[in-house]
């Protein structure tokens, strides 16, 4: 596992020496958990209530690059202040697979905020849906004239003076001639090579490669079809091959397609950073091996034990465990007493996160009692220019203010008791089998996993959210390895509870 540390330091009253003990923790860290540490991104005197870091900005971006898979923090203020930032940027981390742990908190995060952040995702998804329904919508006007709706200019095309796509009497010859030749049996890797010896370029003016025609054989657009979202206009387009020269390569490609190495290999370790060797307290990293049948096996291995620490602590299958930890969470934390106090906690947490929205409320409240006041005075008989000129200030400081409180309420949305109930519900009666149902539960309510030989620790993303269960109640329960599908909804035994504050 590779990472990178992200430390920070808000002000010229801490020491900047704070910054270099952040990164030593860290590294500590790093090192006690058998984690690579292949960069360090460091802003100086600067806050984290504002994402406006440059460095904390570029480990953003390069996040992108996939060149690590997680991000170091001190604490996890050292990342953002701000719940909204937080749940912002970590979306993007995530949509890169890169997570955020904190070296001296609890393994992923901090408790009930995970689950509204999870709310402030979903709605960012809403709104940024609605958003992009309103675009499209002026969009499919254009793609039902046949215009073109922006993006890439595909090889072989002209963007006209109507928006519509014609054919370039230069480029369109490569197409038809890249077609033809893979059609008669000629590799990819040829062609490319031809091309490029030519001094031939792609529509971005660069070399040829392998994946230019990948992407160039399978564009319909080549036989005239033009396609945007459920709007499909035989014809729309100038074709440049025939369908049954088009047919022919998609055939032959068909046959040639092999998925790609990493793709094989690539496993999504679900609880990745959030399970914990009983043992030795190490994290437990995903591995995998080949069996003599040649049968791939996936399971999770205390990072001491790989590196020889002395950790007796057994390796464990993946998806067994994972099955364990979703099941058992959903039958623990999403019972309709537990998600009402769940939800009493997020309401408590978004008004005092909150401090924004009250402050101007309140100085709109103040600039209304001042126009009451020169309302009454007028009343009176008490008009003059510096009264006017009063009036004035005051109406645009309350209009100014009245679009500043309705752009915070958009940015940060106030969800009342009942919807974070029926949002939180919705996750009562998932597929257990479904891979993107057990990354939602243990994304969401999973706050660490502690694995022992005999008993598993589940920490929940709630107060008094720890529970210990023993191996053999597990079995009891759900069987050892699942084989038989899906078990029925269960209600766990009552277990030995330790009680943390965690808000």
């Amino acid at each position: 596992m590779k990472a990178v540390i992200y430390a920070r330091y808000s002000s010229d009253s801490q020491r900047e020496e704070s910054v270099e003990g952040q990164i030593r923790e860290c590294t500590e860290y790093a090192k006690h958990n058998g984690i690579t540490i292949i960069g360090t991104y460091v802003d100086r005197a600067l806050s984290a209530r504002s994402d406006a870091r440059p460095e904390f900005q570029r480990m953003i971006r390069e996040s992108a690059k996939h060149l690590f898979d997680v991000v170091i923090v001190w604490k996890l203020d050292r990342f953002s202040r701000d719940r909204y930032d937080s749940a912002h940027y970590k979306r993007i981390l995530k949509k890169n697979g890169v997570k955020v742990i904190s070296a001296k908190e609890n393994i992923s995060d901090g408790p009930e905020g995970i689950i509204l952040e999870s709310m402030l995702e979903g709605y960012a998804e809403y709104y940024s849906a609605e958003l992009s329904e309103k675009i499209h919508r002026g969009q499919k006007e254009n793609a039902l004239k046949g215009k073109n709706n922006g993006g890439g200019i595909p090889l072989g095309y002209l963007l006209g003076e109507d928006q519509k796509l014609a054919i370039d009497p230069l480029t369109a010859p490569l197409v038809q001639e890249a077609f033809t030749r893979y059609a008669e049996g000629e590799t990819i890797k040829t062609i490319v090579e031809s091309f490029n010896e030519q001094g031939l370029t792609t529509k971005k003016g660069q070399p040829f490669n392998p994946n230019s025609f990948n992407i160039l054989f399978r564009n319909r657009k080549y036989i005239g079809e033009y396609k945007y979202q459920d709007v499909v206009i035989p014809g729309g387009v100038p074709a440049l091959v025939s369908e049954e020269l088009f047919y022919r390569v998609q055939e032959r490609k068909d046959k040639n397609k092999q998925a790609p190495a990493r793709a094989k290999a690539d496993e999504d370790y679900l609880l990745t950073t959030k399970i914990l060797c009983g043992d030795c307290e190490r994290l437990m990293i995903g591995e995998s091996g080949t069996s003599k049948t040649g049968k791939i096996h996936y399971y999770y291995k205390c990072a001491g034990a790989k590196r020889g620490k002395r950790c007796k602590k057994k390796t464990v299958k993946k998806g067994w465990i994972e099955r364990i930890v979703v099941i058992w969470t959903v039958n623990r934390v999403l019972k309709d007493e537990e998600i009402d106090k769940i939800s009493d906690k997020l309401v408590l947490i978004q008004e005092r996160e909150n401090t924004l929205l009250p402050t101007l409320k309140q100085q709109l409240a103040e600039t209304e009692k001042g126009i009451d006041n020169l309302l009454n005075a007028i009343q009176q008989g008490l008009f003059n220019v510096s009264a006017k000129k009063r009036m004035d200030e005051l109406e645009k400081q309350k209009n100014e203010l009245e679009v500043s409180i309705l752009q915070a309420e958009l940015a940060r949305p106030k969800y009342t008791k009942d919807e974070m109930v029926r949002w939180i519900s919705q996750f009562k009666y998932g597929d257990v089998d479904s891979v993107d149902y057990q990354r939602q539960i243990i994304d969401i309510f999973v706050n660490s996993i502690r694995l022992y030989d005999d008993k598993i620790i589940f920490t929940y993303n709630y107060k008094d959210g720890t529970e210990t269960i023993s191996l053999a109640d597990i079995e009891a329960a759900l069987g050892s390895d699942f084989g038989d599908g899906s078990p029925a909804r269960i209600t766990p035994k009552p277990a030995a509870y330790i009680f943390q504050m965690k808000i």
